[in-house]
């Protein structure tokens, strides 16, 4: 996958959510637990990686649940979308996502969308969520797309122009 690299005064900003079959202490559940720690790490030290959600003196942001009880979410921030590509499916990040139905459901709506924001801006959590609802909503846009549909920054830019 080759997108244009975006302009230095954006990055890509990432929602994903994901419904738990059962809950985070349940031993089937243990697989994906004892994988956040080195996931979240390679993330941390990925090229192009800028910024990651988490929870108040945690690690990671499964203890919040702003998108309902059983619903975890990661959202972060990356300088490209090859970037973001590269760490999801060049990674060992990809061996946990192969095995992300034995521990999530599935999901009928969309669970991933995509947006630029400002370089140094940190997207909140109701920001991410808008953006999710408009693309199930709306179907993919230039504020709120999927790797499958997306749209470069200066297409964005373009959209949001008055």
């Amino acid at each position: 996958m080759t997108t244009p690299a975006a302009p230095a005064a954006v990055h890509l900003a990432q929602l994903n959510v994901a419904t738990l079959r059962h809950p985070l202490d349940d031993p089937r559940i243990a697989p994906f637990v004892e994988a956040l720690d080195p996931v979240n790490a390679a993330a941390d030290d990925a090229p192009g990686f800028v910024w990651r959600l988490v929870g108040e003196g945690a690690d990671d942001a499964t203890g919040l649940r702003p998108a309902g009880e059983n619903v975890i979410v990661n959202l972060s921030v990356w300088e490209t979308q090859d970037a973001l590509w590269d760490f999801a499916y060049r990674s060992g990040h990809l061996d946990v996502m192969r095995r992300r139905r034995d521990w999530f459901r599935r999901h009928v709506e969309a669970h991933l969308v995509l947006w630029w924001v400002p370089a140094g801006h940190v997207p909140t959590v109701a920001e991410a969520l808008e953006r999710l609802a408009e693309l199930r909503e709306n179907g993919p846009s230039p504020r709120a797309f999927t790797f499958a549909s997306s749209y470069t920054a200066e297409e964005a830019a373009a959209h949001d122009a008055p």
